[in-house]
């Protein structure tokens, strides 16, 4: 089944895409391959092959997602440089009051 130059200006215009004579020539051989090689794709054997999204299996990387008690202020402010009120001091970086 070849793709002839008609077809792929009728699919141009379908598409709205302006395509030059030279285009079409270009671009009709180039399509026939394309559906050719999806043809012998679909030949495939592959009754036996359960259809599948990923080429191996999936398998969680990450840790599971525990509730955990919280650090509590007290032991949060332990290692600060600096704390006032209950709160990291940290050094102003604007000059607003």
């Amino acid at each position: 089944m070849a793709i002839t130059r008609g077809e792929v200006g009728y699919l141009a215009r379908l598409a709205r895409i302006a395509l030059s004579d030279a285009e079409l020539d270009h671009l009709a051989p180039q399509l026939d391959q394309i559906i050719t090689a999806v043809a012998q794709v679909q030949e495939v054997a592959a009754d036996q092959i359960p259809p599948t999204s990923h080429a191996t299996g999936l398998t969680n990387v990450f840790r599971g997602d525990d509730p955990v008690p919280c650090l509590g202020a007290e032991l949060a402010l332990d290692q600060a440089p600096a704390v006032q009120d209950q709160r990291f001091k940290v050094p102003r970086i604007l000059g607003e009051e």
